[in-house]
């Protein structure tokens, strides 16, 4: 019998999976992101403590008047960008990227790539 699992299933067993190697300490703290249709959204987690050090999203006020649309690759630069300036701002430099079962290409791409830009180490 072959079990259908529907994309976000799929999506969360490979987060699960990729968790087992990917985890933040407080000298080199986690880089997660999650992704919506509508919006993007990144933490910075020391999951020793397991607290959030960091975020940053579409939502925030900031950012929420200039951009057109939360869920597009512009926007995910933007929060890259603004997550990397607040972390070097926070003393941290180096992080754990955690793509959350999402593949490396599109709006994760772009997130990450506009934090390595501004800063950011991993």
């Amino acid at each position: 019998m072959i079990k259908i699992r529907s994309r976000n299933k799929m999506r969360v067993h490979r987060h699960r999976r990729l968790r087992k190697r990917v985890a933040g300490t407080p000298d080199r703290p986690r880089l997660s992101v999650f992704r919506s249709l509508k919006h993007i959204y990144a933490q910075i987690i020391d999951d020793e403590a397991g607290r959030t050090l960091l975020s940053a999203s579409t939502l925030d006020r900031s950012l929420h008047d200039s951009l057109k649309a939360g869920g597009d690759q512009e926007a995910a630069r933007v929060v890259g960008k603004l997550i990397a300036e607040r972390a070097l701002a926070g003393g941290i430099t180096t992080v754990v990227f955690d793509r959350g079962g999402h593949l490396f290409q599109g709006r994760v791409k772009a997130l990450a790539d506009a934090a390595r830009e501004a800063g950011l180490k991993f």
